[in-house]
C-alpha cells in the first residue's frame, strides 16, 4: 500500500521527541506529522543549525520512521485572527507575541509560516498543514447584522496577507494544506470555494481534509473529497460523534472537551459517527496517494490506547482501489 500512516505529533508535544517516535514506532506507524510544537520541530533551529535537520532525521531513521509533512496550526492562526488576545499568547512562540501588538503578532506570524516553508524544503517534505486564521470568524453568528461589505473585507484580508507567504511556499516547492475547520478563513464547504477563489486557487495553496470538522457542522465529508479532488494535499484522520438530542447543541455550549452534555465531542478513530470505509473509497477514487494522519484528540480515551487501536483500524481501510484490469474484466460482464 503507497499511502503510509502516520501520528500527528501536535497532541503529543508534552512528551520529547525521542519518546513519541519510540511510541509510534511501536505502534506500527510508518511515520510522523511533525508538529512546530515542544521540541519536535523548531523551525528556527532548522533553518540556523547546521546539524539540526540531519539529527532529526538520523533519530526517526533510528526508529524506522519517515515524514511527508509538518504542521504549524498554532502560528498560523495567528496571521489573520483578529481580535488577538490571550489565546494567541498562549499558543505561539514568545518571538512570535513580542510584545503583544495584534498587528505586529500578525505580521511576524507570517513571516515564520514562510521560514515554515523553508525549513520544510530544508527537511525534505512537499506539504506544511496549518490554519490560516479569519478576520471574519467572529462575525458567524451573523448578529448584531453584518454587512456583506464586512465579509468581503475578510477573505480581502486572507489574500493580502497569504499570497505573500504562498509566494515563499512556489519557491521552495512546498504547498500549505489549510485545514477547514471552525474559526479559519474556510471552514465549511462554501467558505472553501470563496477563499480558494480569493486568492486566485493558486497551486501553493491545498486543503488538509479532516471530517471530524464536517461531520459535527452536518456536512458531507464523502462529497467534499470528491468536489475538491485536486486540493486535497493532506489527510488527517479523527473522529465526531454527535449527541444532538434537544439538550446537547451543536456548538458545545462552552463545556470542556469529554463533557456528555456536549452535543458533540472528538472521539477515537472509528468510534464516531464518520463514514470511514466511504471516505476511503472516495480517496481511492480522485487518486489520494499521500499520508493518512491520525490527529489524537479524544478527551475520553487513554491515548496510549486508543493510538495504538487508531492505526490498527486505518489499516483495515487501506484498500487498493481495483486495477484497471479488473475494471476491464467487471465491464464486460455487467
Amino acid at each position: 500500500m503507497s499511502r503510509p500512516i502516520t501520528l500527528f505529533t501536535g497532541q503529543w508535544a508534552d512528551l520529547p521527541f525521542a519518546e513519541v517516535c519510540r511510541l509510534a514506532a511501536a505502534w506500527g506507524y510508518d511515520g510522523l506529522e511533525i508538529a512546530c510544537s515542544g521540541d519536535h520541530f523548531e523551525v528556527g533551529r532548522a533553518l540556523s543549525e547546521k546539524d539540526y535537520v540531519p539529527n532529526l532525521r538520523r533519530l526517526l531513521d533510528e526508529h524506522g520512521l519517515n515524514v511527508w509533512a509538518i504542521s504549524n496550526h498554532l502560528v498560523g492562526q495567528a496571521v489573520c485572527d483578529d481580535p488577538i488576545d490571550e489565546r494567541h499568547r498562549a499558543i505561539v512562540p514568545g518571538r512570535v507575541w513580542g510584545d503583544g501588538e495584534a498587528e505586529g503578532v500578525r505580521q511576524r506570524a507570517a513571516v515564520e509560516l514562510a521560514d515554515t516553508a523553508r525549513a520544510a524544503e530544508k527537511l525534505g517534505v512537499d506539504t506544511v498543514v496549518g490554519f490560516t486564521g479569519s478576520k471574519s470568524w467572529k462575525y458567524v453568528a451573523m448578529f448584531p447584522p453584518v454587512s456583506q461589505a464586512v465579509i468581503d473585507d475578510g477573505y480581502e484580508d486572507f489574500a493580502r496577507r497569504w499570497n505573500p507567504i504562498l509566494d515563499t511556499f512556489d519557491e521552495c516547492g512546498v504547498r500549505f494544506a489549510h485545514e477547514v475547520h471552525p474559526s479559519e478563513i474556510a471552514y465549511d464547504y462554501w467558505t472553501t470555494k470563496r477563499a480558494l477563489a480569493a486568492i486566485g486557487d493558486r497551486a501553493a495553496f491545498g486543503l488538509n481534509w479532516d471530517p471530524s470538522h464536517f461531520v459535527w457542522q452536518d456536512l458531507d465529508p464523502v462529497g467534499f473529497i470528491l468536489d475538491f479532488a485536486g486540493k486535497i494535499y493532506h489527510v488527517d484522520c479523527k473522529d465526531t460523534r454527535k449527541r444532538f438530542d434537544g439538550r446537547n447543541g451543536r456548538l458545545g455550549s462552552h463545556l470542556p472537551w469529554g463533557d456528555p452534555r456536549r452535543g458533540w465531542d472528538f472521539v477515537s478513530t472509528g468510534h464516531g459517527d464518520v463514514p470511514w470505509e466511504d471516505c476511503f473509497r472516495a480517496l481511492n477514487a480522485i487518486g489520494y496517494s499521500g499520508p493518512i494522519s491520525v490527529e489524537w484528540e479524544d478527551a475520553g480515551m487513554d491515548r496510549l490506547r486508543g493510538a495504538a487501536e487508531a492505526v490498527a483500524f486505518l489499516r483495515g481501510l487501506l484498500f487498493d482501489k481495483p486495477s484497471a484490469a479488473f475494471d476491464a474484466a467487471f465491464s464486460n460482464q455487467r
